[in-house]
């Protein structure tokens, strides 16, 4: 996966549950990531509609990432990962 600015904004990502927006629209989100960081995972639900995000993100060298998405685009995926805004 090559996206520049995916990786930094995931990782601002707070593990755990957390909300936010995106697209002006209220969602809440969790975040796992194992011990070592190679696997990582995202769920996204939108608090008053059906919209979700999810997917797997695997580490598999030191500069190469894997992206999983769960039945839904990549670009729909990497577009929530750096527009999502979570409360303060």
């Amino acid at each position: 996966m090559e996206h520049a600015g995916f990786d930094a904004a995931f990782a601002k990502l707070a593990e755990g549950y957390s909300e936010g927006a995106y697209e002006g629209r209220r969602f809440g989100l969790t975040v796992r990531r194992s011990a070592d960081g190679r696997r990582n995972s995202l769920f996204a639900r939108e608090l008053a509609g059906t919209d979700i995000v999810s997917f797997n993100l695997y580490r598999v060298a030191s500069d190469k990432t894997l992206l999983k998405p769960c039945e839904m685009s990549a670009e729909k995926v990497v577009a929530f990962v750096l527009d999502f805004r979570p409360d303060p």
